[in-house]
C-alpha cells in the first residue's frame, strides 16, 4: 500500500471526528414507537377519597372536620353509633388516593396508587390505607385500593430539635390497587389505525408514512396532518393489528427535533436544543453593585458644657457604588448554541443572566428558535 495513501487515511480518521464534533452532526434515527402513540390506546387517571389508619399520633387534628365525619360515617356503616363531635382522630388521616389505569387493563390486574394527605396530618408513616374505590371522570368505579404505605422518609426528634427527611404526607402503596372493570380497547375489529405524533411535525409525519409504505409494500399509510398518520386496509384476523404495530413500531425514521429554547426563570435553568442557531448580534453585559452601610457613632458633649448638653447617637451613612466594565460578546451569522454558552461563561454570566440575555436576543430577532419561558 503506498505511503501517501496511508497518510491520507490517517489524516481523515483524525479530522473527521473533530469535524463532526464542531460542526453539524448527521441526523439520528429514532423508532416510530418512541415518537408516536396509537389513537385510543391511552392511560386514564383515577381518584378516590379514603382513610389511612394506624398512625402514631401524627394524623389529623380534631379541627379537621371532614376527618371526624368520615370516621363517624365509617363506623356507622359497621353498626357503631358515635357523635362526630366526640371523635379524636390523632391516629387516622383523610387522604386522596390517585392512580393511573394503563391501556388494556383487565379485571384483577394490580396497579400502584399514590396516597396524599387532605388534612393537617404530620406524617403518614406506618399507616394502612383502608378500602377505597377509585373513580374515573365518568363517575364509575374502575379499581379498589388498600394496603400499607411506603414513604421513603422519616421524622426524628421532637420540639425544636427535629430532623425530617423527604415528604411525609405523601406515600405509595405498591400494587395496592386492583382493577375491577375491563377498559381494554378491542383491536380485532379495527381496519384503520391512527398514529399520533408526540411532537407535531409535517416532515416527521411524512417520513413515518414513507417508511411504513416501504415496509408494507403498498400505500397503506397516509399523512392526515402534522400530528396524525392513518394506516388503512388492515386485514388478516384478530391478530393483524398487534402484528402490524410490532412490525411498524420497530421501523427507524429520521429525527427532526424542533429548534426550541426553554427557560425556567424560577430556578435559573436554561435548556437549548442542538439545532438552535443565532443571527449576527453583539451582547453587552456588565454589573452595577451599590452598597449602603450605616454606622452609628456616639457624640459626647465637651467637658463643662451646659446642663442641656446630651450624649446622642449620630448615624453615619456611607454609599459606595462599584460598576464593573461592560464585557462584549460578538457572534457571527449562524453561530451555534455551544459558541453562545462558551461566550457567556467567558464573561462570567450566571444561569439567570443567560435567561435574560436569551430573551433579549429573541426580542432583537437574532434567535432562530422558539423561546418558551416557564
Amino acid at each position: 500500500m503506498p505511503r501517501t495513501f496511508i497518510l491520507l487515511l490517517l489524516t481523515w480518521l483524525l479530522v473527521a471526528p473533530a469535524a463532526l464534533a464542531d460542526g453539524d452532526q448527521p441526523p439520528h434515527g429514532v423508532r416510530i414507537k418512541d415518537i408516536t402513540t396509537i389513537e385510543g390506546v391511552r392511560d386514564n387517571p383515577l381518584m378516590g377519597y379514603g382513610v389511612v389508619v394506624g398512625l402514631n399520633r401524627t394524623g389529623d387534628s380534631q379541627q379537621t372536620v371532614f376527618s371526624t365525619q368520615t370516621l363517624s360515617n365509617l363506623l356507622q356503616r359497621m353498626g357503631v353509633q358515635i357523635p362526630p363531635a366526640s371523635v379524636r382522630v390523632n391516629n387516622m388521616a383523610a387522604v386522596f388516593v390517585t392512580a393511573t389505569l394503563p391501556p388494556f387493563a383487565r379485571p384483577g390486574m394490580k396497579i400502584d396508587v399514590t396516597v396524599s394527605s387532605a388534612g393537617d396530618a404530620k406524617s403518614l408513616a406506618g399507616g394502612l390505607l383502608l378500602l377505597t374505590p377509585l373513580k374515573a371522570a365518568d363517575g364509575n368505579v374502575y379499581a379498589e385500593a388498600q394496603g400499607p404505605l411506603t414513604l421513603g422518609g422519616y421524622s426524628a426528634g421532637g420540639g425544636g430539635n427535629t430532623k425530617i427527611v423527604n415528604h411525609l404526607t405523601v406515600g405509595r402503596v405498591p400494587e395496592g390497587g386492583i382493577v375491577e372493570r375491563d377498559t381494554a380497547v378491542s383491536l380485532a375489529l379495527m381496519s384503520t389505525v391512527s398514529l399520533l405524533l408526540r411532537d407535531p411535525d409535517f416532515a416527521a409525519a411524512s417520513d413515518i408514512a414513507t417508511a411504513i409504505n416501504k415496509e408494507l409494500g403498498k400505500d397503506a399509510a397516509k399523512v392526515v396532518d402534522s400530528r396524525r398518520v392513518d394506516i388503512t386496509g388492515i386485514t388478516g384476523g384478530p391478530g393483524a393489528v398487534p402484528a402490524l404495530m410490532a412490525r411498524v413500531g420497530s421501523l427507524s425514521v429520521t429525527s427532526h427535533p424542533p429548534a426550541k429554547v426553554v427557560v425556567n426563570e424560577r430556578t435559573g435553568t436554561v435548556v437549548m436544543g442542538g439545532s438552535v442557531t443565532l443571527g449576527a448580534c453583539s451582547i453587552l453585559h456588565g454589573n452595577l453593585a451599590i452598597e449602603i452601610a450605616t454606622k452609628f457613632e456616639v457624640s459626647q458633649p465637651a467637658p463643662l458644657s451646659s446642663d442641656k448638653a446630651q450624649t446622642v447617637v449620630v448615624p453615619q451613612t456611607q454609599v459606595q457604588a462599584t460598576e464593573t466594565p461592560a464585557q462584549v460578546i460578538k457572534l457571527d451569522e449562524g453561530a451555534t448554541v455551544e459558541q453562545l454558552v462558551r461566550g457567556l461563561q467567558t464573561i462570567g454570566a450566571t444561569a439567570r443572566d443567560v435567561a435574560s440575555i436569551l430573551q433579549a436576543i429573541k426580542e432583537a430577532g437574532a434567535l432562530d428558535a422558539e423561546l418558551e419561558v416557564l
